[in-house]
């Protein structure tokens, strides 16, 4: 797994890949958190995640609640089809913002 962080536009864009497990899920969580405790606005680039489970999930959840206790956008984008059928399962695609383009996502967010 490999997370690369980036800024457009004043968001910061955190790009995942890899998949998102119980061993790699606290890197998630962490990058995230970093990014949003920074006072920034996050898009999360999912489109190089081939598998998230049920503990990247709960990360990305974390940082959702986190951004809205603050103010801050949180979005998903390039969301592929397995991780989407897991968002699903859970009922966060109806939770989370999801953009089909990072560029949608930080347009949306700046």
């Amino acid at each position: 797994m490999d997370i690369k962080t980036s800024e457009q536009s004043g968001v910061k864009v955190v790009a995942v890949s890899g998949e998102v497990d119980l061993s790699t899920s606290p890197q998630v969580r962490d990058a995230l958190l970093d990014c949003i405790l920074g006072g920034s606005s996050v898009v999360v680039d999912l489109s190089q995640v081939a598998y998230i489970d049920s503990s990247g999930v709960a990360s990305l959840v974390e940082a959702f609640q986190n951004a809205k206790s603050r103010g801050l956008g949180f979005a998903l984008a390039n969301v592929g089809e397995t991780p989407l059928r897991v968002l699903q399962l859970a009922r966060l695609d109806q939770v989370f913002v999801i953009h089909d383009a990072v560029d949608d996502a930080v347009s949306a967010l700046s």
